[in-house]
């Protein structure tokens, strides 16, 4: 039996969220707070967005500090405009070999008192270890934890990734407090959102998003339920219907828009910034596992997420009033596969028992906004 329901805000309990690494605090022990502090997250985009509470607490903690941020080019837009970023610093894995040693210069030359990684992959660990911080905060993962001198019990299985984010905090002694997710929408892309609206006349409409994309083919719902979603959306409340859709993904899009028929359109082409200000003009975005819907939270747009291969306390939508849908019958829930023969977490998952939560979605309010 499929299972939709209300997904509980995900952040830990209290004492969940007790400083698990309080012997390395040692925020308090420094000669005054630091002063140029570097945070890290590599990609991806979602993940980017799920960093953005750690940045606004590192702000908080440190108001007088300067506090960069580096990521890779695609995750760009998720920090522009960020008033807790002082410097955004772009690691392109694609660039020549000379481009890569000039920017391990610089970063090396920024001298940074503390750096924060909160990717942990090799690559980051590197670049952690390569700064030179006096601090050197990341999480313990077999042998990249050598890069560290405050290492941080990894919970990514256990809590949000909000959360985990957090403990990178907490373990130098910031205490934390109530975190939210921001994204940046400047007014060049709501200007843009706004034209589109206008040019299809949709501003007295219930939009509603339809989001199937995923970096995942396994998170991916079947196109052809996501018409008939499309259909009842639009027959039931009189909805016009927003198919969203990325790099590589316009003709499926298409191909769905046609099935679905007359109320569904497709979104025009956009980049971060002017997705998210379209996503902040839905009612109601209904999506799988994705940087979309990472972006809808963050913006305040109320979230019917589906799930399989991924765990929605671990990764799902965060902030209250987002309701999560997934198959509970399967017990290979969570499995993190990104490609799967059977699929049947996915596959399963019934139009209608979709549609149930988007009108218990619908039937009430926002959620807080920004």
């Amino acid at each position: 039996m499929c299972h939709g329901g209300t997904a509980r805000s995900p952040v830990a309990s209290s004492e969940e969220n007790a400083c698990v690494g309080s012997k390395n605090s040692v925020y308090y022990g420094m000669r005054g707070a630091p002063q140029r502090i570097l945070l890290i997250k590599l990609r991806a985009i979602g993940d980017v967005v799920l960093a953005t509470p750690a940045l606004a607490e590192a702000r908080r903690a440190f108001p007088r500090g300067q506090i960069d941020f580096l990521t890779e080019p695609p995750s760009r837009q998720v920090l522009e405009g960020n008033p807790d970023v002082d410097e955004l610093l772009l690691h392109d894995r694609q660039a020549s070999l000379a481009t890569r040693v000039r920017f391990l210069r610089r970063l090396r030359a920024k001298r940074y008192d503390l750096v924060i990684d909160l990717f942990g992959n090799p690559r980051s660990a590197l670049l952690t270890l390569l700064t030179g911080a006096a601090t050197r905060v990341g999480f313990n993962f077999r042998f990249r934890q050598a890069a560290y001198n405050v290492r941080v019990p990894a919970r990514g299985h256990l809590v949000h990734e909000v959360e985990f984010n957090l403990d990178a905090l907490r373990a130098i002694g910031v205490q934390v407090g109530a975190p939210r997710l921001h994204f940046p929408v400047p007014e060049p892309a709501r200007q843009y959102a706004q034209e589109f609206v206008a040019r299809n006349k949709l501003s007295d409409k219930l939009l509603i998003g339809l989001n199937n994309s995923g970096g995942w083919p396994a998170k991916r719902w079947l196109p052809e339920r996501v018409a008939r979603l499309a259909q009842l959306l639009v027959k039931r409340h009189g909805a016009t219907v927003l198919l969203l859709w990325g790099p590589g993904e316009q003709a499926q899009a298409e191909q769905i828009a046609a099935v679905a028929g007359q109320g569904v359109l497709l979104a025009p082409p956009t980049d971060l910034h002017q997705l998210a200000a379209l996503l902040a003009d839905l009612r109601l975005l209904v999506t799988t596992d994705s940087a979309p819907m990472h972006i809808a939270a963050a913006v305040g747009t109320p979230v019917v997420a589906l799930f399989g291969p991924t765990n929605p306390l671990l990764q799902g939508p965060f902030g209250p009033g987002h309701i999560v849908v997934r198959n509970e019958s399967l017990s290979c829930l969570g499995c993190n596969r990104t490609v799967c023969e059977d699929g049947a977490c996915m596959r399963e998952l019934a139009v209608e028992t979709v549609y149930a939560a988007c009108a218990k979605a619908l039937s009430t309010g926002q959620p807080d906004q920004e």
